[in-house]
């Protein structure tokens, strides 16, 4: 069964009797969401925007904009599904009758019944006189203006074909003041006087306009938006732009050479098939930074601090042989010497150049070792046997900056350490005061089938003893 909703003038306050449908934002035949703004409505004292609180398709506009105000509950649009025939749109249509509004209902609700005679008043009230009129006039408005005398000759009558509704009563009873507003738009005595809409009163204070000069094309010469708008000045037109003539965004195809294909394989089957788990730590770095420039002047080397960090690894792999393992299978391969795979970012993509028995070299050693390595992947020129056999890999972003991050296992190894920047933080002293200290992020990804977390603990505690105590690097 289709589904048809009906879209009425709703209710804003208690004293809506009626409003006008300003402007719609939709139109016969279009679909919209929930949320959407429908239509701007506006009554005696304010304008809303109507949203809609469900999904479905205008199947027909009953009210124009601009047109006759409505009374509340009035049936202003047809709202369905795409499945709604026009039968059914119709029929909906016929069979429709508005729910009572509040005035309508009490005027249209049956008498009380009599209740007890209470104690005689010290004075009653005088009865209220009677007017005899010949002019439309609702009920509740005709007892309104009975019960406290108004003229009903001074009021213009807003309802449907000029009736004198509850609310043009109301309004006459009200002390004729002009509002105060405050701010650069101030409306002028005329246009607080004028007939005209809550919105075009609006932008006429905006644009300062008169609105006692302008003649209103709304219902019973009700002065409209339209109407400010036409007398708004249109600026004239600035210099033109230039001409943009878009240009196809299309994308360079750049397959996989037989490296990145490589890379992409072994890394894609490590994240699917090795259960990662990760343990983080810091280290106080001030030590092993003032070591390395007194050791490279005696050395007569230039290690980077990562060549220190890949000796640390090395030393703290030998001790932790647990961790120094490959996985092949359901079986692993211990080493007695630690092959440190350090990753490289060359031209053609992430390499993993292996420095072998990395701890039994000097650091002198292990940075020219190093450097053969990093120049043979920068011109491409890496063999098989310069990346096949790691044991363990330790990827470096701290010279970008990189303060943290977790790295991807390196399959068959079990383990890969990701190293961060060295930066400066706060710590308390053993005094209790602020200093400053140089400290650096160390982040171990661990294969769960061939290593615990507590092997994992154990090397990056001593991997963090090495680092705040560098000396132990040339023992």
């Amino acid at each position: 069964m289709a589904d048809i909703r009906p879209f009425c003038m709703p209710k804003w306050g208690i004293e809506m009797t009626e409003g006008t449908l300003a402007e719609w934002m939709v139109q016969e035949g279009d679909a919209f969401t929930r949320g959407q703004t429908l239509c701007l409505i506006e009554t005696a004292k304010i304008t809303n925007e109507v949203e809609a609180e469900y999904d479905a398709v205008v199947r027909r506009v009953l009210v124009g904009a601009g047109g006759e105000a409505q009374p509340v509950g009035a049936l202003l649009a047809v709202f369905a599904d795409a499945a709604a025939t026009e039968a059914e749109i119709e029929a909906f249509i016929a069979a429709f009758r508005p729910a009572e509004t509040a005035v309508a209902a009490k005027a249209a609700a049956p008498a009380p019944a009599p209740a007890p005679a209470p104690a005689p008043a010290p004075a009653a009230a005088p009865a209220p006189t009677p007017i005899v009129t010949n002019r439309p006039i609702s009920p509740e408005a005709l007892k309104l203006a009975e019960t406290h005398g108004v003229d009903l000759a001074g009021i213009a009558g807003s309802g449907r074909n000029g009736r004198i509704t509850y609310q043009d009563v109301h309004q006459a009873l009200r002390p004729a003041t002009a509002p105060a507003l405050k701010g650069p738009a101030q409306l002028v005595e005329d246009n607080a006087r004028a007939f005209a809409s809550p919105l075009a009163r609006r932008l006429a204070a905006l644009h300062g306009i008169d609105l006692a000069g302008l003649t209103g094309t709304g219902p019973r010469g009700r002065i409209s938006k339209a109407d400010v708008l036409a007398k708004v000045p249109v600026p004239g037109p600035g210099p033109a732009a230039p001409a943009f003539a878009p240009v196809a965004n299309l994308p360079e195809i750049v397959p996989f050479d037989r490296i990145r294909k490589v890379v992409a394989q072994r890394l894609t089957a490590a994240k699917q098939e090795i259960p990662h788990f990760y343990l983080r730590i810091s280290a106080r770095a001030d030590d092993l930074v003032a070591l390395r420039k007194t050791a490279n002047l005696v050395l007569g080397c230039k290690a980077s601090l990562n060549d220190y960090m890949v000796k640390a690894v090395a030393l703290a792999l030998a001790r932790h042989p647990d961790i120094n393992v490959q996985v092949h299978g359901e079986a692993l391969h211990r080493f007695p010497h630690a092959d440190v795979a350090i990753a490289v970012a060359s031209p053609k993509g992430l390499v993993t150049p292996v420095v072998r028995q990395a701890d039994r070299l000097r650091i002198d050693q292990l940075a020219a070792e190093s450097r053969r390595l990093i120049d043979k992947a920068m011109a491409g020129k890496l063999s098989y046997e310069d990346m096949e056999g790691g044991t363990f890999s330790v990827s470096n972003l701290g010279m970008m900056g990189i303060e943290a991050f977790d790295a991807i296992i390196n399959p068959p190894q079990a383990a890969i350490l990701a190293v961060g920047a060295v930066t400066r933080q706060p710590v308390e002293t053993e005094q209790g005061d602020i200093a400053f200290e140089s400290r650096i992020a160390l982040g171990l990804s661990v294969d769960h089938r061939a290593i615990d977390g507590a092997a994992g603990a154990a090397f990056l505690a001593t991997l963090k003893h090495l680092i705040e105590h560098p000396e132990g690097l040339f023992q």
